[in-house]
C-alpha cells in the first residue's frame, strides 16, 4: 500500500478499525497499539512511519480475533430500531434535582449484583424476555470472559 502511494495515516486509521471490529476483546491491547500507531505515524511521518506500521500490522495479524463486540452493538441497535422502547429503570437514572431524588430517581442499593466486575442484571427488551447482546468468543482474552 505504501509503495502504491497510500497515505500512511489512512493505513493507520484502518488498523484502528481492524483492532476494534475484527480483534476486539480477544486482544484488547490491539486497539491501544493501533491508536498509538496512528499517533506515532502522524508525529513521525515517512519514511520512518513504515516501521511503525509494520510493527502494528504484524501484531494485529497475529492477534486472536473476535467480532463479538461488533455483533453486540449491531444487535442492540437493531433492537432500538425495531423493538418498543422502555423507560430507563428508576434505579439507573441520574437525579440531579431534589424533586427527582424524592421521586425515586436516585441510584439505590437495589441494583443487580456485581461479580468479578460484571453486572449480573439485564434490561428487559420486552416484559417477558431478556436479551444478552455480548456473547464472548472462545478466542484470546474472551475465552476467560466466557468462562467467568
Amino acid at each position: 500500500m505504501l509503495a502504491g502511494g497510500e497515505d500512511p495515516k489512512f493505513i493507520a486509521r484502518r488498523m484502528i478499525l481492524l483492532a476494534s471490529e475484527d480483534i476486539g476483546n480477544a486482544s484488547p491491547n490491539a486497539l491501544l497499539l493501533a491508536e498509538a500507531t496512528f499517533s506515532a505515524v502522524d508525529k513521525i511521518g515517512m519514511p520512518e512511519a513504515r516501521i511503525i506500521l509494520s510493527q502494528c500490522a504484524t501484531y494485529l495479524a497475529t492477534s486472536p480475533k473476535s467480532n463479538s463486540a461488533y455483533q453486540a452493538i449491531e444487535k442492540a441497535l437493531s433492537d432500538v430500531e425495531n423493538e418498543p422502547l422502555y423507560a430507563v429503570p428508576l434505579h439507573l437514572r441520574n437525579a440531579p434535582t431534589g424533586y427527582m431524588k424524592i421521586s425515586g430517581m436516585e441510584p439505590t442499593t437495589n441494583v443487580p449484583t456485581v461479580s468479578r466486575g460484571i453486572c449480573a442484571g439485564r434490561l428487559p427488551s420486552s416484559k417477558s424476555e431478556r436479551k444478552q447482546y455480548y456473547l464472548p468468543s472462545e478466542n484470546g482474552s474472551e475465552k476467560r470472559l466466557k468462562r467467568d
